[in-house]
């Protein structure tokens, strides 16, 4: 079995930052990403790309980090004891997209690779990783073509994976508090080590390369959909659901801001704009009511 091979990661995933943002820019049309390359005090950095106030693209941010430490710290090491005494090394891409029309979903990628290592041991690693979509006001075609999408990216790896990480995906994005999912789902995987280092990094590549072919389609069809004040002021409040899983539940925010990461390059995802109301709900039989009925909880799009 082969071992890891950090480095053909990190070229994959420099590569990977490089051409979703170039197709992003052209199809905005009006901004280009800004770069920040950064450094981190306990080792390593990154570069983050942001394109603001575009003509598609409100804010899409574009982060590739490769961050190492001698320690780990306690929220990964709690569940994985075997990593205590380690050192670490953590590469990835993470990227969100909020869209300036309420008719284009926002939509969230990241592709990871971990290695913890100890002189005498065996290296520790896995992959992790998807991509999912949190619309506002939602069609079930864009829906049904983003969940096909992802199902033949997994396909060639295992007839298992799609309804393996179809499921995880609608089990991790769930907002416990509010007793529903953040959209309608896509992929989600994490510890990913089975069948060796090139099975599972083939299908960290498949899933990173699928991203663009099922997203941008969504765009093209949504972004010029006539929209007036009313689907502007619900995308902003339900803007404020992504806020709200990104501060409290996600694993890469929590990991970032504990290891030391850059927060401004870890809270990029975060809206540009959002709103918060006191107890409000959608009026019956709505376009806003029929994303909670039919669309945010957990369901087969594709058969």
């Amino acid at each position: 079995m082969s071992p890891p091979d950090l480095p053909a990661v990190k070229r994959y995933l420099l590569d990977l930052q490089d051409r979703i943002c170039a197709t992003l820019a052209a199809v905005d049309g009006e901004q280009t990403f800004r770069e920040d390359a950064w450094e981190r005090s306990g080792g390593g950095g990154g570069r983050t790309r942001v394109l603001a106030d575009g003509a598609v693209f409100e804010q899409a941010g574009v982060n590739f980090s490769h961050v190492h430490g001698s320690n780990l710290p306690p929220s990964a090491t709690a569940q994985r004891p075997e990593l205590a005494g380690r050192s670490f090394q953590a590469l990835g891409v993470s990227l969100v997209i909020h869209p300036r029309n309420p008719h284009v979903p926002t939509s969230h990628m990241n592709v990871r690779f971990f290695l913890a290592e100890k002189p005498g041991a065996e290296p520790v690693w896995w992959f992790g990783g998807g991509f999912d979509l949190t619309p506002y006001y939602p069609f079930e075609e864009d829906v049904i073509a983003w969940h096909r999408v992802a199902k033949a990216a997994c396909d060639p790896f295992g007839d298992d994976y799609y309804a393996r990480f179809k499921r995880w995906c609608d089990e991790y994005f769930f907002l416990k508090h509010r007793g529903e999912t953040r959209g309608v789902g896509g992929l989600f995987f994490d510890d990913l080590n089975e069948r060796g280092f090139e099975h599972s990094f083939g299908f960290m590549q498949s899933v990173g390369n699928a991203y663009l072919e099922a997203y941008l389609p969504i765009v093209e069809r949504r972004r010029a959909t006539a929209h007036g004040e009313r689907e502007r002021d619900f995308q902003l409040y339900r803007r404020g659901r992504y806020v709200e899983f990104n501060l409290v539940y996600d694993r890469g925010t929590l990991f970032g801001l504990q290891s030391g990461g850059r927060t401004e390059s870890i809270l990029m995802s975060l809206p540009p704009l959002v709103k918060w109301r006191y107890d409000w709900r959608p009026e019956p039989n709505s376009p806003e009511a029929r994303l909670y009925e039919e669309f945010l909880k957990p369901r087969d799009w594709i058969g």
